[in-house]
């Protein structure tokens, strides 16, 4: 089967943010787990969305959803060491793109891992794939 590569340009990082790895977020084998990696994904979007004044659920019943997801994991992470999780954007097409994850050790910036997220905006009254709203992708494209 062949790995997921993945590479990102510094230039589509628009957001950062830092967590760290808590106790409950390691594993059998006492490091990161991917569940608790994928959570700590969700988060760092969440908080560049509220950064930028996005609501994932808008009030207008248009949203953005997740339709996959690839992380390629580069080295280990332990508790209580402090991430730094890069967030950006690129690929857009007419309904979504990608949001793009770096994670490093904030203290050493040893690369952890790289993600990506893609999403569409989503009409949630009418059950729909939307065309994503221009003053997203003006702001981000």
């Amino acid at each position: 089967m062949a790995r997921i590569k993945l590479a990102f340009p510094d230039d589509v990082f628009y957001f950062e943010t830092n967590m760290p790895v808590r106790i409950t977020d390691i594993n059998g084998a006492n490091h990161l787990g991917n569940d608790a990696l994928i959570s700590m994904l969700s988060e760092a979007r969440a908080q560049f969305l509220v950064n930028y004044g996005i609501q994932e659920a808008g009030h207008d019943g248009i949203g953005i959803i997740v339709t996959d997801l690839a992380t390629m994991y580069q080295s280990e992470s332990f508790f209580p060491e402090m991430l730094r999780f890069e967030v950006g954007l690129m690929d857009f097409n007419k309904y979504g793109g990608d949001f793009v994850f770096r994670v490093t050790k904030a203290e050493s910036g040893q690369p952890v891992a790289l993600a990506k997220y893609g999403f569409v905006f989503f009409n949630y009254q009418r059950k729909e794939v939307s065309p994503m709203p221009e003053s997203f992708r003006s702001r981000f494209g």
